[in-house]
């Protein structure tokens, strides 16, 4: 099929992209193939007009989980018992993979065309990533890391990771994620928000799976929300720093040394740290636990940003709040808690992010040869990122969606907005 989108203004996704008028995006199946001036001979096409909106690369969400959908609950969730039933029976595997799909179709719906899965349910992941790619279903492009790698005690173990006594144990859980053919590889080094204890990944399980997964060919993402967290992973091997904590002049030479990232995810503390606890249920220590992350993720952004570490963005998706269509409002975040500009938020969450995750080639950018992978808002997201929150078009790997209108959380969407001004 063969696509020409006229009438638009195009946003390319470079770090300093302004609006390109008189041009005509052309496609051939899942490839752009040229960008062309108006009044080219369209014979063949089919005309896609967009009416003066702005056409920009998809965005690309680097941390989701794929297995929530962010739905706040009043009492705290016992997780690995979910994860336990819904693994125990196939009528339940197949039930809870279907919404897995769902929640990746919800990724695209609200203009992601990339995630990179950062913790999920068995090898429901890698089977939505191959599903997808091979157009059985509906979602962005996926890079999956499957179940983390934690500790008994340990960050989401049981539910979303696995927990591993020993480094024969975690290695073990390396060797499975391979054979399940994994894109990355994923370590929760310290405890979260709402599970914060005293139980973290000592230095030598991480160097043992960093060493292993790196001979293998993969990178290793870590959770870590602790400035000694931090150091531990860079010290051995982590490529990613998911989070991240305050740093120090040792922490950003860590960061130089390794060659690391950091993917700064402003939105799932936000509630905890900034909410009446009325309103969010949180306990006291909850409440203090979210006002540290909270406040350890934007500094660890500004201060990366400061010293020339990359930053990355993603939203923890499927956490209590951050629903899987709204990866927008951590642009948004980013802008207001970090100082970035309009414009670099965007740059960051289409072509950065596409490069830190190793698909730079392939998408993140509005050039002949790449994926035709992108968005169209009717108004300029440069003004105000808010306009990505209503999208007229979303096109991934050339297959369009017009008019995408995924089903809102109402009391999401009230409690959050004040927080974008």
């Amino acid at each position: 099929m063969k696509r020409a989108y006229t009438n638009g203004l195009l946003l390319d996704g470079t770090e300093q992209m302004q609006p390109v008028e008189h041009k005509i995006l052309l496609t051939e199946d899942d490839k752009i193939t040229a960008i062309v001036d108006e009044g080219v001979d369209l014979d063949g096409y089919e005309v896609i007009d967009l009416h003066g909106g702005y056409l920009c690369p998809g965005l690309i969400n680097l941390h989701v989980h794929l297995a929530g959908n962010g739905k706040p609950s009043a009492k705290p969730r016992d997780n690995a018992a979910l994860v336990r039933k819904i693994l125990s029976n196939g009528l339940t595997r197949a039930v809870a993979y279907r919404l897995v799909c769902s929640y990746a179709k919800l990724e695209l719906l609200g203009g992601v065309t990339t995630i990179r899965t950062v913790g999920g349910i068995a090898d429901f992941d890698t089977r939505c990533r191959d599903d997808a790619a091979a157009g059985r279903l509906l979602a962005p492009r996926i890079l999956a890391a499957n179940e983390g790698i934690s500790v008994p005690g340990g960050h989401m173990a049981g539910s979303v990771a696995v927990a591993a006594h020993n480094n024969a144990e975690a290695l073990a859980q390396l060797k499975k994620a391979s054979g399940q053919k994994v894109d990355l590889v994923k370590l929760m080094i310290t405890g979260g928000v709402l599970d914060a204890t005293e139980k973290g990944m000592k230095p030598e399980m991480v160097k043992a799976v960093c060493d292993e997964a790196h001979k293998l060919g993969y990178t290793v993402a870590a959770h870590t929300e602790s400035p000694e967290g931090v150091k531990v992973a860079l010290e051995n091997g982590v490529d990613s720093i998911e989070h991240g904590a305050k740093m120090d002049d040792e922490t950003i030479r860590l960061y130089k040394e390794r060659g690391a990232f950091v993917c700064t995810t402003i939105s799932p503390a936000l509630p905890y740290a900034l909410f009446d606890t009325a309103v969010s249920g949180a306990s006291e220590k909850d409440q203090y636990n979210g006002k540290i992350v909270f406040d350890g993720v934007v500094e660890s952004a500004k201060t990366a940003l400061a010293n020339g570490i990359p930053v990355a963005l993603g939203n923890d998706v499927g956490c209590p709040y951050i629903t899987q269509y709204d990866f927008w409002r951590e642009l948004c975040y980013f802008h207001k808690y970090c100082g970035v500009s309009n414009q670099f938020a965007l740059y960051t969450a289409t072509l950065r992010n596409a490069r830190l995750a190793g698909v730079g080639d392939v998408t993140g950018s509005i050039e002949a040869g790449k994926s035709a992978d992108f968005i169209v808002t009717r108004k300029n997201p440069l003004d105000d990122l808010t306009a990505l929150r209503q999208l007229e078009l979303v096109v991934c790997r050339g297959r369009a969606v017009h008019k995408p209108a995924p089903k809102r959380n109402k009391t999401v969407d009230a409690l959050l907005d004040p927080y974008l001004a």
